[in-house]
């Protein structure tokens, strides 16, 4: 069946980077859209980002810039990153056409749901780590707080800490689609992935602890959904060797 094969069309590689060229200009061009959107709703931004903390800071507590342009940086950040979640789709859309080559015909209509759930992944990582995350890590930290020790914490680094994780959790939450595009090229099977298990579940646990802080909370908050990620590549990746099969038998026949 003529759908079912990959495209013959063989692209040298002066094209294939003009291709990533061509991708990757497109997606400055819309993350700086995003950027000066976002900018001019900069102060809301913030105080959403920054709410997890407000919501458990003691009475009177205040959020302080120790540099005169570090507010005006920080809003600048903010900004770049909201951008950063606010185009995540047509990101994602970009990364989809620049892979697509590679994938069969008939699986080259997938675009809208791959979109999708890649979307959903990464939306769903950043939400996790803002809404169970933050509350339970920003309590951890706030209780070494005493009579005599109280937290003044700066803009600047409080958006870097918060930026690094929800960025992190939003990654690794693209664990399955970036395993199911492994398979599709050959590097990774299903028996492999169920083999390696018990050497993912260590890689998982020092990952987490190299995104994190150095405390257990956050680190085991990110640990357990990446060794669930990990479950759901294996589902994933024995999905798409199963349609993988199918294909076949319909090309021999």
């Amino acid at each position: 069946m003529k759908d079912n094969h990959i495209d013959e069309q063989k692209m040298p590689l002066t094209d294939h980077l003009e291709e990533l060229r061509t991708r990757f200009i497109r997606i400055l061009i819309a993350l700086g859209i995003g950027f000066v959107l976002c900018f001019f709703v900069k102060e809301r931004i913030f105080s959403i980002i920054i709410y997890p903390l407000s919501d458990i800071m003691p009475d009177g507590s205040a959020m302080i810039f120790t540099s005169l342009p570090e507010a005006f940086f920080t809003y600048l950040k903010v900004s770049l990153f909201a951008a950063i979640f606010l185009t995540s789709p047509y990101t994602l859309y970009q990364i989809w056409k620049f892979v697509s080559p590679g994938l069969y015909v008939s699986e080259k209509k997938y675009v809208v749901p791959f979109v999708l759930l890649s979307t959903l992944f990464f939306l769903g990582g950043a939400f996790f780590a803002y809404f169970l995350v933050f509350p339970l890590g920003f309590a951890f930290f706030l209780a070494f707080a005493t009579e005599f020790i109280k937290p003044m914490l700066s803009m600047r680094e409080y958006l870097g800490f918060s930026m690094k994780l929800l960025l992190a959790f939003a990654i690794i939450f693209e664990l399955p689609i970036f395993m199911f595009f492994l398979a599709k090229i050959g590097l990774v099977n299903s028996q492999v992935l169920k083999k390696r298990r018990k050497y993912a579940i260590l890689i998982t646990f020092a990952v987490a602890a190299t995104l994190t802080p150095p405390d257990v909370v956050t680190q085991t908050m990110m640990a357990i959904p990446l060794i669930l990620l990990y479950e759901l590549s294996i589902l994933v990746v024995r999905k798409g060797e199963k349609n993988k099969d199918i294909q076949l038998d319909n090309e021999k026949q």
